[in-house]
Formats: C-alpha cells, structure tokens, sequence
C-alpha cells in the first residue's frame, strides 16, 4: 500500500524477502522524484536492499510482520528513509563491526551489510517507540 502525505510518501508491505523488489523499485521513483542521479540512487537501493533483508530474516519469529517504509526529501541534497517494524528490537548502531582479519575462507559468512548501509548513508538513526523499531537513514545526492 502506498501512501502520500505531509510525512512523505510511504509504502506498507509484508515483511518477506518477495516484498523487496517492490521496496527497491518504490526508492527508486522516490530518488528520482527528488532529482538524484542515478547511480546514488542505486546506492540507496542497495542500501534498502539490506535494511529489508534483514527485518525479513531477523526481525520477527515465526508470522512475517509488516514493514512501513517512509521516503521523504529532506531538502534538495537529502532523501530521508524510515523503516519501521514491530519486529524484536534491534539497534544497528550497536553492532560491533565485522572481523576482517585472516583470510577470506577462513571467516564466517556474512555480517558485511552493516558496515555497507554505514558506508553508503550520511546519518542513521535509530529508536525503539510504543513497540516499534524506527530506522532513519539519510542520504545526500552526490550530484
């Protein structure tokens, strides 16, 4: 379900990794309609990408939940992104960053979307509210 408002525009889906195609492809018109060249916009896909990923996968046990994610151009360099789930809490900011030390075979699989989402946005946000995990996420148009 899309929405338009004062809030931005905001589209609703299941929590399943079959939702985020839509998701990508909703960032996607979001990023143009604020004018970002194509390739940040891709970065941002990327990044959605990842955030959803791992609602789906982590957040919630056994039923998938919904996920609510919020696009809204801050100002003209900046596209905010809010995800918002009632999935287990989860604070991205606390994780410790992966262990690249060794070689590559040798460590665990994954655990590099983090440090990714890190690398591609300006600011991330997070809050526990009335039950709700609320991600912000900032990105500025490398224009």
């Amino acid at each position: 379900m899309v929405s338009k408002g004062v809030q931005g525009t905001g589209l609703k889906v299941l929590a399943r990794l079959e939702s985020v195609t839509q998701c990508t492809a909703f960032t996607a018109d979001c990023a143009a309609a604020a004018g970002f060249p194509r390739a940040c916009a891709r970065e941002i896909e990327l990044v959605v990408e990842e955030v959803l990923v791992n609602i789906c996968l982590y957040a919630y046990a056994e039923e998938p939940g919904e996920v609510e994610l919020r696009c809204v151009e801050a100002d003209s360099l900046h596209l905010m992104l809010e995800f918002i789930d009632t999935g287990r809490p989860f604070n991205i900011l606390t994780l410790p960053g992966p262990n690249l030390e060794g070689d590559m075979d040798q460590r665990p699989v994954g655990g590099l979307g983090v440090p990714l989402i890190r690398a591609l946005v300006d600011s991330i946000t997070y809050r526990r509210e009335d039950n709700r995990n609320i991600l912000r996420l900032v990105a500025k148009s490398r224009r």
